[in-house]
């Protein structure tokens, strides 16, 4: 990459983590949509999401969980039945044109839910079946590893749709899950992590700076920024369109 284009990289990648971060998220969609723009291949943009989407879900992690916004019984059945499968798929090398496909398809449905986002009201909630959690985390963990994401995207709107957890909770659970998601997937993609570019700490860092602001405020308080989040659903848009007829 060039340096211009290394630079342009790195600031997105900051301004992605300090709004995902906000919602416990780690920013992976947010990042691919960056990576796919700037034209890096998908053997990169696969584990560079996974890395940086380490960082910022164990600082929003700890965050939220210092916030008391989590919930052991509903982290664990999900998590469990994610983590293998998140390997699974990590492990599994898709050719790229179907891996561009299936991201694409994943960017447009985070854009969607990003141009939709509104922040919802803490109500009566309803239990788990312990059924439906190790299914959903079945199909999350899988579909994560094998694109590069943390499944945040899927799990937050389920928590909610469901009502099993109020939005701020839903934003603890989201962190933890993404992050033994993403160690998951990384590790089911060893085998080509010695590929990664020299400027990956750099992104590292910005990732890193951006969690740390993001979270912060998410934690404290349910943070709007609704015209930033269709701003980059726009961005997402156009990557994943890039992906899939490019």
């Amino acid at each position: 990459m060039e340096t211009f284009d290394i630079v342009l990289l790195t600031l997105f990648i900051f301004i992605g983590a300090a709004l995902y971060s906000t919602v416990g998220h780690g920013g992976a969609s947010a990042y691919l949509a960056v990576m796919a723009l700037l034209g890096l291949p998908p053997i990169l943009m696969k584990p560079i999401g996974l890395v940086l989407n380490i960082l910022v879900s164990s600082i929003a992690t700890i965050r939220f969980y210092k916030a008391k916004c989590f919930s052991w019984s509903i982290f664990l059945p999900i998590s469990l039945a994610a983590i293998p499968f998140a390997y699974i798929g990590g492990s599994i090398a898709i050719p790229s044109h179907w891996y561009k496909i299936i991201a694409g398809i994943i960017l447009l449905f985070s854009a969607i839910r990003l141009f939709y986002y509104k922040p919802a009201q803490d109500k009566p909630l309803n239990r788990m079946p312990l059924s439906i959690a190790v299914i959903a985390g079945i199909l999350i963990g899988f579909l994560s590893g094998l694109v590069g994401v943390g499944g945040g995207i899927f799990l937050s709107p389920l928590l909610l749709f469901m009502g099993w957890s109020n939005p701020r909770t839903t934003s603890g659970i989201s962190a933890a899950f993404i992050f033994v998601n993403s160690v998951s997937g990384l590790l089911g993609h060893s085998p080509n992590l010695l590929d990664l570019p020299a400027y990956l700490p750099l992104l590292a860092v910005a990732a890193i700076t951006g969690g740390i602001i993001g979270s912060r405020f998410g934690s404290k308080q349910q943070v709007q920024h609704t015209t930033i989040l269709r701003l980059l659903a726009v961005v997402l848009i156009i990557a994943g369109l890039k992906l899939i007829l490019v």
